[in-house]
């Protein structure tokens, strides 16, 4: 991917609001509006850059701006504004709370900008007064409040949300089948990553234990053979075996973070190969042999079908290929294309 041409798509999503989170093929449909969720996305993309020019800059300052709007006095948040820029939801807790916990966090981390990082760290503070009694909401949010940890190890809200998240997750269901709930549902990889960080952030041992246990479970059940192979939008239970569709690009962009945060902690090979097969299945080593990004423009293909994909470039997708593409770009300057 020539790395002045991969942000190319997402500029096209890209408005004076925000992210629009639909494609039609590669052209957006600024008629179904924009999400929270996806712009903290896009903002968590923009500020890991490692060399950021002046055009992420802007960038990072749109969606900042739109996630800061979204957030209410008492710390809930909108998810949906419509193409004229009129919220259609009211302030409430869901995953996108979560995701935008998580976009502050990193951007009070690692924008480049220092306006931009004191921005960010005041509309943490506001939105991390809510807590979600959901394992995925406050995996989300751990992740965020993981970065602040870093700038502020003793920042109350940051450890709050990191114990909420070790204390969120439940026992595993058997011996043989150590994931904590009854089923592979979505965000997986998101909530290995976060119990990881979390114990290392919190000096909890059992908890960062626990954490490499599920990720290397989760690469067992996942990568079966010499390919990932992610759970599909329906599930996967102890007793299912063989490939799911449609596979999202969300979840091998998951299981990439997780599997980078494990080689930046540990160095393993293990947590390497995961990295390089998440960017493989993006470029076509998957269950479908099928590419999912158009490494000429940086958008991400909206899903991994049986005999195909879906041809559809929205912004979930492209971030989900981008962010990959950047934990593979931290072990190789020049990925394979």
């Amino acid at each position: 991917m020539r790395e002045h041409d991969r942000y190319h798509h997402l500029h096209a999503l890209t408005d004076g609001r925000g992210v629009f989170e639909h494609a039609l093929l590669d052209a957006p449909r600024p008629d179904h509006g924009y999400c929270v969720d996806d712009v903290a996305r896009a903002l968590i993309v923009v500020v890991r850059d490692p060399d950021p020019d002046p055009d992420l800059v802007r960038l990072s300052e749109i969606y900042l701006g739109f996630l800061e709007s979204a957030i209410g006095t008492d710390g809930l948040v909108h998810n949906r504004m419509n193409v004229h820029g009129d919220w259609t939801d009211n302030h409430s807790m869901g995953d996108w709370w979560g995701r935008l916990v998580w976009a502050v966090g990193t951007a009070a981390a690692r924008a480049p900008d220092p306006s931009i990082r004191a921005r960010a760290m005041r509309a943490f503070q506001r939105v991390a007064q809510q807590q979600s009694p959901d394992l995925r909401t406050i995996a989300f949010a751990a992740l965020g409040a993981s970065e602040v940890a870093v700038i502020d190890p003793t920042d109350a809200a940051a450890r709050r949300l990191l114990g909420a998240l070790v204390d969120a997750v439940p026992a595993s269901n058997g011996e043989t089948w150590l994931w904590p709930e009854p089923r592979l549902t979505y965000a997986n990889g998101s909530i290995v990553e976060a119990l990881i960080v979390a114990g290392e952030r919190l000096d909890n041992q059992s908890a960062s234990d626990r954490g490499w246990e599920l990720l290397a479970f989760l690469l067992q059940v996942e990568s079966p053979s010499d390919r990932l192979s992610v759970t599909g939008s329906g599930g996967r239970g102890p007793e299912q075996t063989g490939p799911q569709f449609d596979q999202q690009p969300i979840e091998v962009a998951a299981i990439a973070d997780a599997c980078a945060r494990a080689y930046e902690l540990t160095g393993g090979e293990d947590w390497r190969r995961g990295i390089e097969l998440c960017w493989q299945w993006f470029l076509g080593h998957n269950d479908s042999r099928t590419v999912m990004v158009d490494v000429a423009t940086g958008a991400g293909f909206d899903g991994l079908e049986r005999h195909g994909r879906n041809e559809n470039r929205g912004a979930e997708s492209t971030l989900a290929a981008l962010s990959t593409y950047q934990q593979m770009r931290r072990l190789e300057p020049e990925p394979h294309v």
